[in-house]
């Protein structure tokens, strides 16, 4: 195991001692262990990290979603004080610009009681220096006080675990990680059948579940029906369940083996948005959407938002304005691969961006 990294040689010998872990422990220990986790000891995010997501290509994103959130809290009542909480603030940009947009509804801006779910100390310390705010830092989604909540998560469920499974001639069979005959890691396949419940795809079919992000909706969801609010899920993914392996890594802005450095790259897989909202829908939430990011995003009023950035500016600042909104909304860049999903308690009316 010569040159390989710590974490590399601590997966192995748990998989010499147990047998071949799951993908969703692979997830797990290669973005969260404590000494060498991806996300535990890095801020990745931005044109010098590994990945850029939405908030950094354009302020007009974050600024969108704090006017988003301000119609829904005057729908809800104007309730104060009112829990804005984002889930994987990632570096701060997107609550930074949301907080600024909020100031031309001023009452909604004192209203605010700010809460970020985040688990990586590196990312809160970025997260502290960007927010000149008063915020409370949470682990989990059930630490959060109770009260009417908005809550916003961009880019978050993509990076919870999943488990694959692949089918076989007598059923569906977990697809692990293992390791090879050199003592590297490898995709491996259970012998037995597994007893979950998945759709009748052909065989040769992958299937993917996310235990984590089902638990999520049905927190969000049976706490929006309880206590108020409404929630705004952005991110890559498929509304209609379909077969296909989408973990994947991504390091320095280019795909990446995900087995080759276990906490050395971000991993990811796309979102079943159904499975999402039937879950949330279960446990008492109205379901908006989804929605393309396009979509939803020029109904939010993109155009005027981006012409109004741009009074004033030069040309080539001005250009770089329509060029970073356009990849937010082109069907050929961000436009179409993300969605927008919204929950919201059930007596509320349509979100902005929804229709009816």
């Amino acid at each position: 195991m010569s040159g390989d990294s710590t974490l590399l040689a601590l997966l192995a010998r748990r998989i010499r001692e147990a047998g071949p872990i799951s993908l969703a422990e692979y997830m797990e220990a290669a973005l969260w262990d404590d000494r060498h986790g991806y996300y535990a000891t890095r801020a990745p995010i931005g044109a010098r990290g590994d990945f850029i997501t939405a908030p950094e290509v354009s302020q007009v994103f974050g600024e969108l979603i704090g006017l988003w959130c301000a119609d829904l809290w005057r729908k809800m009542g104007a309730p104060e004080p009112v829990l804005v909480c984002e889930l994987g603030p990632g570096n701060g940009t997107l609550m930074k610009d949301f907080l600024r947009a909020a100031r031309v509804a001023p009452a909604f801006r004192c209203a605010i009681r700010l809460l970020l779910v985040e688990r990586s100390p590196a990312l809160r310390a970025v997260q502290q220096q960007t927010l000149a705010e008063t915020a409370a830092w949470h682990e989990r989604l059930d630490q959060l006080p109770p009260g009417p909540l908005l809550l916003v998560a961009n880019e978050f469920l993509d990076a919870l675990p999943i488990r694959q499974f692949a089918r076989q001639k007598d059923g569906w069979h977990e697809r692990r990680i293992g390791l090879d005959a050199a003592g590297g890691l490898a995709y491996a396949t259970d012998a037995a059948a597994t007893e979950c419940k998945l759709p009748d795809w052909p065989e040769g079919s992958v299937a993917e579940i996310c235990p984590e992000a089902l638990a999520l909706a049905r927190t969000l969801g049976a706490r929006l029906k309880d206590q108020g609010g409404a929630a705004l899920l952005i991110d890559y993914g498929y509304f209609t369940g379909t077969p296909g392996d989408s973990f994947q890594a991504v390091s320095r802005h280019r795909r990446f083996d995900p087995l080759k450095d276990p906490g050395g790259a971000d991993l990811t897989a796309h979102i079943d948005f159904a499975a999402f909202a039937q879950a949330a829908a279960a446990s008492g939430a109205r379901v908006w959407g989804p929605a393309t990011q396009g979509d939803f995003l020029l109904a939010l009023g993109l155009d005027e938002r981006a012409k109004r950035l741009a009074a004033g500016k030069t040309e080539t600042e001005s250009q770089a304005i329509a060029t970073a909104c356009r990849r937010l909304i082109e069907p050929a860049q961000m436009g179409s691969l993300f969605k927008a999903l919204a929950l919201t308690h059930p007596d509320l009316p349509a979100p902005a961006g929804f229709g009816s």
